[in-house]
């Protein structure tokens, strides 16, 4: 088995590159078998994003902060560790972005996709679902859309579900809401297309955030399942994901 690692600019991720890469080789990421991420969640979503078209598995082993996505590092045993993990394999979210100067950006997002306003003004956001239009005016700081995967995450720091990792649904979850004050969002079925679009956008700019990416300025977004791409996380037996979220719902 080739692996490719990668690593964070933090002194314990650095030191972990090092050693692993002195016991095992490093291999170009187009002759690897599978990445492993010697870091925290933040650089597995950015693997991800830098590697899903090369569709190999992706092992992280913690040598970041809270590392949910993570297992537990150790330098013995990576080949056979490797074979014999799960994997969690997923959708991610596929956004399409149209900014203010009338360009057009896509961005894939394995956690969630979320419009956050730029200024001290509320954002105002019509959010339509399947070509319905279900609010005109959403006055808030953002929306939120998560996946099962990513509603552990900020979905839910901002009051949203957490979802389990089998289910085929997506959170759709506001971000400081306004008006409607009594609207708390929405489980959506996987299949169903989100468009928001940014009402009032040059008073009250928006920008849309895919996991980490960044665009500036949006005046509209539509974000449903990428069903045509699958992802895969792999988990050791012993520290399953499916056990962390149950873990996480009764965290006190």
């Amino acid at each position: 088995m080739k692996v490719h690692f990668v690593r964070s600019s933090n002194p314990k991720s650095k030191n972990a590159y090092r050693d692993m890469v002195k016991m095992y080789g490093q291999n170009d990421i187009e002759h690897a078998d599978c990445v492993v991420v010697l870091s925290g969640d933040g650089m597995i979503l950015r693997s991800f994003h830098e590697y899903y078209k090369y569709n190999i598995p992706i092992y992280g082993m913690n040598r970041g902060e809270l590392g949910f996505l993570t297992n537990r590092y150790t330098k013995d045993n990576l080949l056979l560790r490797i074979q014999k993990a799960r994997p969690f394999r997923f959708h991610p979210l596929k956004a399409s972005i149209q900014t203010k100067d009338n360009k057009y950006w896509t961005s894939i997002a394995v956690n969630e996709v979320y419009l956050l306003r730029e200024t001290h003004q509320s954002a105002k956001l019509k959010v339509i679902i399947n070509s319905e239009i279900m609010l005109e005016e959403l006055v808030c700081d953002g929306l939120i859309t998560a996946t099962p995967l990513g509603s552990t995450a900020y979905n839910y720091s901002a009051g949203g579900p957490i979802i389990p990792l089998e289910s085929s649904l997506l959170a759709l979850t506001p971000i400081s809401s306004f008006r409607p004050r009594c609207w708390r969002g929405a489980l959506l079925k996987g299949d169903t297309e989100v468009i928001i679009e940014v009402l009032d956008n040059l008073r009250r700019p928006v920008c849309v955030v895919a996991d980490y990416v960044e665009f500036r300025e949006a005046v509209k977004v539509k974000i449903s399942l990428d069903l045509s791409r699958v992802l895969t996380l792999l988990v050791d037996p012993s520290n399953t994901l499916q056990k962390k979220v149950l873990e996480e719902q009764f965290a006190t």
